[in-house]
């Protein structure tokens, strides 16, 4: 994993999820450079002075955005939109619950992002899910014909999940989407609940049981005239890698399913944690998953965390699973990827794949290089609903 602040392992995470994201290293540079010494302060001081290097330099991004607007060139103007985006992102991500900036901070990279992706002209649709008295957010990107026009009709579908502290745009533009929609293969980047919308704009927390959620979204999708109802996927990134295969587990009309980082046992890496073991993925840790889940102290928390495992569950699973980890993720241990693989003894078609030095991609869910998992999920997917390779 590339390393700008040698020993903090945290805001090395974010740099890199930036430019998976897009993020260009001449800016990246520009904004880390004076953050050197508050990176060794530790993950969680020096966040305020973070999140103003990467909004400052977002803003420069959508004054230039404005100057292209101005001169007509519209398709410019939404790519440096969308690097501007992911700047504020990056800062609002690294914020405590409760910091007095954050809400602006996020309402701006929304419209942001929202007018890049209208000006560049991106496959990104938004969409509205009803749920429990409000919606949940979600980023469709259709299906493509082989050349390259959207598909006129019916297409599978991946619905893809987000982790402890990722949003749906991160997974637009990390995930294997745009190579899914080359293949024939439509994808939902969804905000569930305790993650991006869901959580900041209307309190909707995180619960163990995912099927609850997503089980809301199968009958959205299934009900559409663009979703084939029988082959829709979901795939989680990171701690999304016990919610897919747990929704899968009680949503048996889900056509298969992906786990991008073995999240087996979120309920001892947890207890890790407090140990001070592994690596954590956002600073001001405790009072994040707190926020994420609902819980008003740490005991709460942890009685929920301690449900938060796939154990006993996994045989229930009869579609197709797959379950991809990197050999060197400091966060989710090995070991949990064998676990879900070696669980799975119910599905008729159960993959494991580990990412090495060889391939690159060993870091916590191929943070480091995600094209090499992007490329095994979006073959391994259109494979199996009725996608194409070539």
């Amino acid at each position: 994993m590339f390393q700008y602040f040698p020993g903090n392992y945290v805001w090395n995470l974010s740099v890199n999820l930036a430019l998976e994201m897009g993020a260009r290293i001449g800016e990246v540079d520009a904004i880390c450079r004076p953050l050197l010494d508050a990176a060794t302060r530790g993950e969680d001081a020096g966040t305020g002075e973070l999140m103003a290097s990467w909004e400052r330099q977002g803003d420069v991004l959508v004054e230039l955005a404005g100057e292209d607007e101005a001169a007509g060139r519209l398709l410019s103007a939404g790519e440096k939109l969308g690097r501007a985006a992911t700047y504020f992102l990056t800062g609002e991500r690294m914020q405590a619950a409760g910091d007095d900036h954050r809400a602006a901070l996020y309402a701006k990279f929304l419209d942001t992002f929202a007018r890049g992706t209208a000006l560049a002209r991106e496959n990104a649709e938004r969409v509205e899910i009803p749920y429990e008295g409000t919606h949940l957010s979600g980023i469709l990107t259709r299906a493509l014909d082989p050349d390259g026009t959207v598909h006129d009709g019916p297409s599978p579908i991946l619905v893809q999940v987000n982790g402890l502290d990722s949003t749906k745009e991160m997974l637009y533009r990390t995930g294997p989407g745009a190579k899914l929609a080359a293949r024939g293969v439509s994808t939902l980047s969804l905000d569930q609940p305790g993650t991006g919308e869901a959580l900041r704009l209307h309190g909707l927390h995180a619960v163990p049981e995912s099927e609850r959620w997503a089980s809301v979204v199968l009958d959205h999708l299934a009900a559409r005239p663009d979703v084939d109802a029988a082959r829709i996927g979901i795939l989680g990134v990171s701690l999304g890698g016990y919610f897919a295969p747990r929704a899968v587990a009680f949503e048996p009309r889900f056509a298969l399913g992906v786990a991008w980082g073995a999240n087996h046992d979120w309920r001892a890496v947890q207890h890790a944690r407090r140990r001070r073991e592994g690596e954590r993925p956002v600073p001001h840790y405790w009072e994040h998953v707190q926020w994420v889940w609902g819980a008003d102290d740490l005991d709460a928390f942890f009685e929920i965390a301690d449900r938060v495992h796939l154990d006993g569950i996994l045989d229930r699973i009869t579609v197709p699973f797959l379950v991809t980890h990197g050999e060197d993720d400091r966060q989710i241990p090995l070991e949990y990827a064998h676990r879900t693989y070696d669980q799975l003894t119910s599905s008729p078609d159960r993959e494991l794949v580990v990412f090495t030095k060889r391939t690159g991609g060993t870091a916590h869910s191929s943070v480091d290089n995600g094209a090499v998992a992007t490329d095994v999920i979006a073959d391994w997917v259109a494979e199996r609903l009725g996608g194409r390779t070539r």
